[in-house]
């Protein structure tokens, strides 16, 4: 590594607390709230949902949270940046180098597969909010003659919309990544998640005071009952893995992220806190403000069965349809602040994406961050191609390519990684290395939390999740190779595939290479380091 790039990463770093727990948060909000979760809860039963969620998130969300926060700020204290070289280094206490270098480089092609291929797909749905923002505000599909479900099919297959406002997102996230931590990202949070909260409080007390417009039996205090009463017909292991997926997801943990954001932090600053501040302001954004906004709006404008069955589309064809309801000015305006909210959100989490494949390739590279930000645009032109060529060729609205990526991204590669991390934590280095989460802590974990908690119970149900909805999605016919959907479906979904492999193996390779390079001498010596 030159020295002009060592400098580069000594200099940059957070320049407030508030600054990181917003950035942190703006990592952690963003579409795995407002547009993932209203929808996941919805099609797996509403409050059926809700139950794996809040286990998930007890028994995996915070611990793993807590846990990256520590490995991170620890890692950065050793000059690391990205996953693979922080396990590594917890890894090699517990086992010998070369086992350790294995392990690094297999959390390093996870980690670059995830936050690749997520904001491959990611950064075009932020596009489709901007895009809906302006069509809002303009009134273009306030039309009730217009059909809302063609009007979406029609935007995501139109090249120019969708490669003007796709490349617009990449320039932003460029420029702001370009600009470091605390001249770039940090800033960019401190602006985006406050107005996003007003926004969203804002758009809370339209949903929650919303009555029955359209029909008696529709109302916004049924779609909250829609999610606080559970349907216990409807638990499931898929429904588990769904809500442990969108726990990850939310949280942005199993991705390297919060590792990523944490390695800039001193070796005193307070991660307990920290971890609990993030969680707090996602939960309040997820549950307090996506849910009571979204479900209630859509089940009182569009009843119970549209919702149910809304899925994926619901942010954009379903809610939109409310908004035509609602008649101008209003739906103009509460149209426009919702897709502006969700464009804030996804923004600041893409950005979290971006900052990491960006250092990622900078390390592993050789070349300034900021030079791998704008080389980084151009990487995503090619691998979010196809998912732009997709909904313009077929012309029906279909993402079995965006689907695909996301079912294995977005709910297996996360769990994975999270449960390598917890496994080299927990079984690598001492359990007073482990309580160094305590460290400048206000708030002290006990020791049962890394000798009860993460070594056995987050990874026994981590473990049981994967097994069992894997084999539950098996019988589903999840896993066959030949599609039962349209033709062309069986194309795209086995290109994603072939997509996530290379994606993994390319990571795995300059993952080991870096790590290789930069620790020969014990690895070549191959003992293990007791630290």
């Amino acid at each position: 590594m030159s020295e002009k790039i060592k400098l580069e990463k000594q200099q940059d770093g957070w320049g407030s607390k508030m600054g990181l727990i917003l950035a942190m948060a703006g990592n952690a909000v963003g579409l795995g709230n407002f547009w993932k979760f209203p929808y996941m809860a919805a099609s797996n039963g509403g409050g059926a949902f809700m139950i794996p969620y809040f286990v998930a998130l007890l028994l995996l969300g915070l611990p793993i949270m807590i846990m990256e926060w520590q490995l991170g700020r620890e890692g950065g204290q050793k000059g690391e940046n990205t996953i693979g070289p922080m396990l590594y280094l917890y890894a090699r206490s517990g086992m010998k180098p070369k086992t350790a270098l294995t392990w690094g480089a297999i959390a390093g092609g996870l980690c670059f597969a995830i936050t690749l291929l997520i904001n491959s797909y990611y950064t075009h749905i932020v596009g489709w909010t901007l895009n809906y923002s302006v069509m809002s505000f303009s009134g273009e599909y306030m039309d009730k003659s217009k059909n809302i479900s063609q009007l979406f099919v029609d935007n995501i297959s139109d090249p120019i919309r969708v490669f003007f406002f796709w490349v617009v997102v990449l320039v932003l996230l460029a420029f702001a990544v370009s600009k470091g931590i605390s001249g770039g990202i940090e800033k960019w949070a401190k602006f985006m998640m406050p107005t996003l909260y007003i926004f969203a409080i804002i758009l809370l007390v339209m949903a929650v005071t919303t009555k029955t417009p359209v029909n008696p039996d529709w109302s916004a205090l049924k779609g909250l009952d829609f999610v606080w009463n559970p349907d216990f017909s409807k638990l499931s292991w898929a429904n588990t893995m769904a809500a442990s997926g969108q726990v990850f997801y939310s949280l942005s943990i199993g991705m390297g992220l919060i590792c990523h954001y944490a390695s800039y932090l001193k070796k005193d600053d307070d991660v307990v806190v920290s971890s609990v501040a993030t969680v707090s302001l996602n939960e309040f954004a997820e549950i307090i403000l996506a849910a009571t906004i979204v479900i209630p709006l859509g089940y009182a404008y569009l009843g119970n069965e549209a919702l149910t069955k809304a899925g994926p589309s619901l942010t954009f064809i379903t809610l939109p349809s409310a908004f035509v309801q609602m008649g101008q000015p209003m739906g103009n305006i509460v149209g426009g602040l919702w897709f502006l909210l969700l464009f804030f959100a996804g923004f600041t989490s893409s950005m979290a994406l971006y900052s990491y494949v960006s250092t990622f390739i900078s390390e592993t590279m050789g070349i300034s961050k900021k030079k791998a930000s704008w080389f980084i645009v151009i990487a995503y032109l090619f691998i979010g191609l196809p998912i732009a060529i997709e909904t313009i060729i077929n012309k029906s609205g279909a993402t079995y390519y965006l689907d695909e990526v996301d079912l294995w991204i977005g709910q297996y590669f996360l769990l994975i990684l999270g449960l390598v991390e917890v496994i080299i934590y927990t079984r690598c280095v001492s359990v007073e290395r482990q309580l160094e989460i305590n460290r400048g802590a206000l708030w002290k974990v006990p020791k049962w939390f890394v000798t009860v908690l993460l070594r056995w119970i987050t990874p026994a149900f981590l473990t049981a999740v994967i097994v069992f909805a894997t084999w539950e999605r098996y019988k589903m016919g999840a896993f066959k190779i030949i599609s039962d959907k349209e033709p062309y479906g069986t194309l795209w979904i086995n290109l994603a595939r072939v997509m996530m492999i290379v994606m993994f193996v390319f990571g795995c390779i300059i993952t080991r290479r870096y790590i290789k390079n930069k620790y020969s001498n014990e690895i070549e010596k191959n003992i293990k380091i007791q630290a």
